[in-house]
């Protein structure tokens, strides 16, 4: 590996403290060997250490600039003296994530999301409603107000790590004295503690309660959809956030109606004479009652469509179409003149009952007057 402390590090000789910094951690990380245990990655990092030594010390950096000079690199690398990497903060910033740099840790923490599902009825979907909901979930304490601690007192500062919340301790190794960091284990590395806590929430800063809540729900919603109440979750630890409130909807089945996308379908049974003659149907509806022409010769299957009287589009263009769809019924139990009837539409139309027919011949008159003296 190059002597060229600049080419070591990769660095121009013009870079600044900063780029030198930054360019050392880079490598040194690749080249540790706890990561890399090769015996040519530990020379490069030897040397690595002492490029680092000499460039980040700005008098060192300057004689070396000057006159080429080595005497500013670490004497006991590797050692018990612990010299090299330009100290101890250096070697706990590179491998431990840059240590009290990083201040304690906040005991604020946001809080979850919750879900909750709600039933509604079909109509509901329909035409949107707004529903109350009771929800039991995290509050922030009304005590203390999320501080945790009973009113009018103030956290301790940590003896142990002295408001830190880590504790930093040397190690001995191969390479020398590295600083291993641990979280303080009297404070949980918040660097404070609270020694007289809220009563009325345990100290957490929040209590469970609950609530009512007044949620609009959309027409078109559908079966599956969520809701997204944003903040009306669970409170967090500490005074933190709230989470949001995800409610999942549920549609209760229609005795008459289904759904299928935004159209409403629904079946009408008439009798067999009807549809050979014609009628109209009466059928309630979601908006209200709707008198369906059914025409003559009608057969079973048929579909009357009525637009937009479906579902409301979720966003808002239109509605769907309401679909009738006519099943025929064939009438089971015959009086003997009903039965006399039949038999005198089957010979009017050249039919024999019990066989097949593809002409037809008559028309219904006959049955029609016949039918009216029943």
């Amino acid at each position: 590996m190059s002597s060229d402390y600049y080419s070591v590090l990769g660095v121009e000789r013009s870079a600044s403290t900063d780029e030198i910094k930054k360019a050392y951690r880079k490598k040194a990380r690749k080249l540790h060997p706890d990561v890399n245990p090769s015996d040519d990655a530990a020379e490069q990092f030897k040397m690595l250490g002492r490029a680092y030594e000499v460039l980040s010390d700005p008098e060192k950096r300057r004689n070396y600039d000057t006159t080429g000079d080595e005497n500013g690199r670490p004497a006991g690398f590797g050692g018990a003296g612990g010299g090299g990497f330009g100290g101890f903060s250096d070697i706990f910033e590179t491998f431990f994530g840059g240590g009290s740099a990083g201040g304690p840790a906040s005991r604020t923490r946001r809080g979850q999301d919750s879900l909750i599902r709600v039933r509604i009825d079909l109509q509901d979907a329909v035409f949107g409603t707004t529903k109350e909901i009771e929800v039991e979930t995290a509050v922030t304490c009304s005590v203390c107000n999320g501080s945790c601690m009973r009113p009018g007192t103030t956290p301790t500062t940590c003896p142990d790590c002295h408001g830190q919340g880590q504790i930093q301790r040397p190690m001995r190794s191969i390479l020398g004295t590295v600083i291993q960091t641990q979280t303080c284990s009297r404070c949980a590395g918040f660097g404070n503690i609270i020694e007289d806590p809220c009563q009325e929430c345990d100290g957490q800063g929040r209590v469970r309660e609950r609530k009512t809540l007044k949620v609009k729900i959309p027409a078109g919603v559908d079966k599956g959809n969520r809701i997204h109440l944003a903040g009306e979750g669970e409170a967090g630890l500490a005074g933190g956030p709230a989470g949001d409130l995800f409610i999942e909807v549920d549609i209760r089945q229609h005795p008459v109606f289904t759904r299928r996308g935004n159209d409403l379908h629904a079946t009408v049974t008439i009798p067999m004479t009807s549809a050979a003659l014609g009628t109209t149907v009466t059928l309630e509806t979601f908006d209200g009652t709707e008198e369906i022409e059914v025409r003559p010769g009608t057969q079973s299957g048929e579909v009357i469509t009525l637009r937009g009287k479906g579902v409301a589009h979720l966003r808002g263009m239109g509605r769907g179409d309401l679909k009738v769809h006519l099943k025929v019924e064939t009438p089971t139990k015959l009086s003997d003149k009903q039965r006399e009837l039949l038999r005198m539409l089957a010979e009017e139309r050249g039919e024999k009952p019990g066989e097949s027919s593809t002409e037809h011949r008559g028309v219904f008159s006959k049955l029609r007057e016949a039918w009216r003296e029943l």
